[in-house]
This record gives C-alpha cells, sequence and structure tokens, in this order.
C-alpha cells in the first residue's frame, strides 16, 4: 500500500498541472461567447482529455445557466470542481480569467492615458456602433432559444420595456424575478420526475451571502471606493442570469447612465474590445473598474480593476460550488425547471433594451447606423470571427480621418 499511496498524489499533480495547462490554451484561444466556448471545451475536455464525459459537460453546462454569473466560467469551474476539489477550481478560475483581465485592464489603462495627453481616441469610433450590432446579435441569437411561445415572448417585450423606460440598476433584477415567477405559475406543464429529498451542505452559500453583506456595510460606512466598486460588482456578478449580452444592460446602467464613472463612449469602446479578445465577456469589469478609479493614478487603476474582477466573478463561483451538490435532486422539481424559461425571456428583453438604448443617440449618424448594420451582417452571414470584425473596425479609424 504505501508505493501505491506515495506515487498517488505526484499522479495527481501532474494531471492538475496538464488541466491547468489546458485551461490556459483555451483562455488564449476561445473566441466567440459561451457557444463558442462550450463547442471548444467539448472537444478538448471531453473527446481529447476524457476529463469529463459529454452528459456530464452538458449538465455542468445547465447548471451554470440556471445560477446567476457567467455561464462559461461556472462550467469551466466546476469542472475543475469535479477533477480536484474547490483548491483546484478556484486556480482553474485565475488561469481562466487571467489572459482577458490583463487585457481589458491595460485598454482600461491605455484609454485613460490617451485621454488625460489630449490624444484623440477617433480610431475608436467604429467600435462603438460595432459593439451596438454584437450586442443586437446576442439577443438575437438567444431569443430564438427561449422565445417559445406567447408568454415568452410578452415577458420579452415587457421587460425590454421596462429596460427601456427604468434605467435604474435595481430594476434588473426585479424583472428578471419576475419573469421567472410568470412561468413558475405553468410548473403544471412540465413533466413530473421523481423527487428525493434535497440534502443541502450550506457553507458555500453562507459565504456568498456573508462576503455580500459584507461588502455592502462596509461600503455604506466606509464610503471607500474601492470597497464600494467591489460591492457593486458582487451585486451584480450575483443577480445576472443569462450571460454577457444581459451583464452589459446592468453595467450600462449602473456605471454610466446612474453613477457616471464612465460616459457613454468609453464604455462602447470596452464592450467591442471585450468582444474581440478570448475568455469570458464578463472581463469588461476590470476595465470598468480601471476606468472608475482614473484619479487615483496607475495604482489605483490596477486596484480598481482587482476589485471589479473579484466582484463579478467571485458570485457565481460561489453559488455554483453550493448548487452543484445537491443539483440532481433540485432538477426535479416542476418549479424550478418552469421558471428558467422567465428567466431567459426576461433576460433577452433586458438585451433588447440596452441595444436601443446604446443605438439611440447612434441614430442620426448615417456612418454609425451603417456600420451596426454590416456588423450585425457580418455576424449572421458571414463566418469571420468577431475579433477579427473588431481589428477590420480599428484599422479602419485608422485609415479614415
Amino acid at each position: 500500500m504505501l508505493p501505491y499511496l506515495t506515487t498517488v498524489k505526484p499522479v495527481r499533480r501532474i494531471r492538475y498541472f496538464i488541466f491547468l495547462k489546458d485551461v490556459l490554451i483555451l483562455a488564449l484561444t476561445t473566441f466567440g461567447g459561451p457557444q463558442v466556448h462550450l463547442a471548444m471545451l467539448h472537444d478538448l475536455f471531453v473527446r481529447k482529455r476524457r476529463y469529463v464525459t459529454e452528459s456530464e459537460l452538458m449538465e455542468l453546462n445547465a447548471l451554470g445557466q440556471v445560477l446567476p454569473g457567467p455561464t462559461s466560467t461556472q462550467t469551466i469551474t466546476a469542472i475543475g470542481f469535479k477533477i480536484g476539489g474547490p483548491n483546484l477550481a478556484y486556480l482553474t478560475l485565475f488561469v481562466w480569467v487571467m489572459p482577458a483581465v490583463s487585457i481589458m485592464t491595460a485598454a482600461g489603462i491605455g484609454i485613460y492615458y490617451l485621454e488625460r495627453h489630449n490624444l484623440s481616441l477617433q480610431f475608436t469610433r467604429f467600435i462603438q456602433p460595432m459593439a451596438v450590432g454584437f450586442l443586437v446579435v446576442a439577443g438575437y441569437r438567444i431569443g430564438r432559444i427561449v422565445i417559445k411561445d406567447k408568454i415568452s415572448l410578452a415577458l420579452a417585450l415587457t421587460a425590454a420595456l421596462a429596460g427601456y423606460l427604468f434605467r435604474s440598476p435595481v430594476m434588473t433584477p426585479i424583472v428578471i424575478a419576475l419573469g421567472g415567477l410568470t412561468t413558475a405559475l405553468t410548473y403544471e406543464k412540465q413533466q413530473r420526475m421523481p423527487k428525493e429529498p434535497l440534502r443541502i451542505q450550506w457553507a458555500n452559500f453562507f459565504l456568498w451571502l456573508g462576503v455580500f453583506v459584507a461588502a455592502a456595510g462596509l461600503g455604506a460606512v466606509t464610503r471607500s471606493l474601492p470597497v464600494r466598486l467591489f460591492e457593486n460588482f458582487y451585486r451584480n456578478g450575483s443577480f445576472v442570469f443569462g450571460g454577457g449580452q444581459v451583464l452589459t444592460p446592468m453595467l450600462y446602467n449602473e456605471f454610466v447612465a446612474f453613477k457616471h464613472y464612465l460616459n457613454r463612449e468609453e464604455f462602447l469602446s470596452g464592450l467591442g474590445l471585450a468582444q474581440a479578445i478570448p475568455g469570458p465577456v464578463f472581463a469588461i469589469a476590470p476595465y470598468i473598474g480601471a476606468l472608475s478609479m482614473r484619479d487615483a493614478g496607475v495604482s489605483g487603476q490596477l486596484w480598481g480593476s482587482c476589485v471589479a474582477t473579484a466582484g463579478i466573478f467571485l458570485p457565481g463561483t460561489f453559488l455554483i460550488f453550493f448548487v452543484y451538490r445537491f443539483w440532481e435532486q433540485l432538477k426535479r422539481y416542476r418549479v424550478v425547471r418552469a421558471s428558467l424559461g422567465g428567466i431567459n425571456a426576461a433576460s433577452t428583453g433586458l438585451t433588447a433594451a440596452a441595444a436601443l438604448a446604446l443605438f439611440e443617440p447612434m441614430a442620426p449618424y448615417w456612418p454609425s447606423v451603417g456600420m451596426v448594420l454590416l456588423t450585425i451582417f457580418m455576424l449572421l452571414y458571414t463566418k469571420i470571427p468577431p475579433y477579427a470584425l473588431i481589428l477590420g473596425g480599428l484599422v479602419l479609424g485608422l485609415l479614415i480621418k
């Protein structure tokens, strides 16, 4: 037994190291959002490495879609948890997000440097309408999946109207919750499944809730901007269902329309860049965090990026660790399954509201309108990757004065 025991840990370490290397490869090469991420996870983690089976991958991805937070990040983190427990999962999260976070932090610092030295940002002017085009296509694609009947259509339209008329950060979680409650009432349409008693381990839930309450309390007492930024992003990360396209209106409402930490042009430039880099779209958070603390210098911007990154990614991680342990029992309840349709429909409506709000100031300018339409066409009818479109927009901005 002793020789076996002495060789188990080194073998596991080697396997964990190879897994983290594969995660890094994905973090540097996955462009295009959750749908593309899932395909690449299947190719590498299921077909080539066999870390998980196809059914296990799809189950973990479904769990990520149910919970608030970034679906791709939660899926890949849950795989790390399944392979090596919480320690490997946290390392997986760090390796997965760091390339995109580093790029977007540098972008935030770079944008402020150009503004401070009165250097023109005209080369980014095509990125802003392109970002609106990306948002429109994301909403359209998710809408085709989740809008299946008159109820989901009505919820999407109502959410779009509410999100457009009431641009408060408080409105988003309310709309999403009401959407889920509406379809939860139709649970009798769901197929019955044999139930098992829920065996819940509450540690990660209390960790999520404790950080939530502590951040809100400390922010209110200290009025410290880094603490308040962490709380803002932690709250948004705790209530965003549907991925990056739903996070966008939440962040725009809070940091641009409500608190004015960024202007509209800065936000759209960051949104466009976030579409062009590999990794999670939630990486727009460190960009916003860096610009929110621009007055504190480069060190302050780096600190702003760190608290924003932690705030946006930790809630989904805590929650998937919590729910993962009893997901098999939970998904058997019809109310839970029924609520998902309303949550997804409301999220689609909020995406439409964000796209409309961002497009509205561009409407009088035909070059911007043309770029929005061209971006939509290229995304829907060509196979040109998003990063190539964004790079093309930057080059066009440099060439056309």
